[in-house]
C-alpha cells in the first residue's frame, strides 16, 4: 500500500470501480491517500483523513507533497487562467516551488494569491464563517467543493480545516460524539441529527445544511425545519451534540 497525493482540483471516488456507481465522495488537491489496489483503469483508495474506501479513476498521482499552505475561501483562483479548472476548492492543501511578491506557485505554471490561503496549521474557530461559505453552493450527493456538497461534507469540512478527525457520512458522524436526544431550546453549535440528514445552528433561531429538497445550501428556521422534515421525510430528530 502506497501513500499519494491527489493533484487534481477535484476527484470524485466511487463505490464501486465503474461511472455508473455511486459518487460517494470526493478528493481535492493534496488530499492524501493510501492505494489500497491497483486495477485496469482504476484504483482503490483510502482517504487519509477520514478512512474513507471507494475507487478513484486511473490518473497521475503526487508521489511527494510537502505541504505549507492550505486554501481559505470557497474557490481560490488559479494564475494564469487555464482552459480547464481555474479554482481550487475549500481546503485544499498546497506545497510551494516558487514566490514572487504577492503569489505562490504550488505547481509548476500555477500560482495563487497569498491572501487566498493560511498556512497548514492554521486554526479557524468561527464555524459560522466556514460553513458561510457553502450558502446557496448546490446540493450533489458524495460532494465537497464550490461545484456542489452534501450535508455531512459540509460540516466534516470545518472540522478537516481545523486539521480534525470527523467521519464522512452521517451514520458515522451520529457515533462520533455524544449527545442528546431531546432538547428544549437550541444554542450556536448545536448539531442536529436525522437519519442520513445533519444540520448545525448558526444561532438559536437559525440553521445551515445541505438540503435536497431545496437543492442547495440554505439557512432556514430551526423549529419549521424540524416539523418539515418531520413532516415530509417522516423523520424525527436523532440526536444534538455541539461541534
Amino acid at each position: 500500500m502506497t501513500d499519494l497525493y491527489s493533484n487534481s482540483i477535484i476527484r470524485n471516488i466511487y463505490k464501486r470501480p465503474s461511472t455508473n456507481s455511486e459518487v460517494s465522495s470526493q478528493i481535492i488537491y493534496g488530499e492524501k491517500i493510501k492505494v489500497i489496489e491497483n486495477k485496469k483503469s482504476w484504483i482503490k483508495i483510502k482517504t487519509i483523513n477520514d478512512n474513507y474506501y471507494g475507487y478513484i479513476k486511473k490518473e497521475k498521482l503526487k508521489k511527494e507533497l510537502k505541504i505549507i499552505f492550505k486554501t481559505y475561501k470557497l474557490k481560490t483562483k488559479i494564475f494564469p487562467k487555464s482552459d480547464r479548472n481555474t479554482f481550487l476548492a475549500f481546503n485544499s492543501r498546497l506545497s510551494v516551488i516558487n514566490k514572487k511578491k504577492n503569489f505562490i506557485e504550488f505547481e509548476k505554471g500555477k500560482w495563487v494569491r497569498k491572501i487566498d490561503i493560511k498556512p497548514i496549521n492554521h486554526k479557524e474557530k468561527n464555524f459560522v464563517k466556514v460553513l458561510n461559505y457553502f450558502k446557496n453552493c448546490r446540493y450533489v450527493w458524495g460532494g465537497k467543493s464550490y461545484k456542489g456538497i452534501d450535508c455531512s461534507a459540509l460540516i466534516q469540512l470545518f472540522y478537516q480545516y481545523n486539521n480534525k478527525f470527523f467521519p464522512r457520512d452521517t451514520k458515522d458522524q451520529i457515533k462520533f460524539k455524544s449527545g442528546k436526544k431531546k432538547i428544549i431550546k437550541f444554542k450556536k453549535g448545536d448539531i442536529i441529527f436525522w437519519k442520513g440528514h445533519v444540520a448545525v445552528c448558526l444561532n438559536r433561531s437559525i440553521l445551515i445544511h445541505a438540503y435536497g429538497p431545496k437543492k442547495k445550501v440554505v439557512i432556514m428556521n430551526i423549529k419549521e425545519t424540524i416539523e418539515l422534515i418531520r413532516k415530509t421525510a417522516k423523520l424525527k430528530v436523532k440526536k444534538i451534540v455541539r461541534i
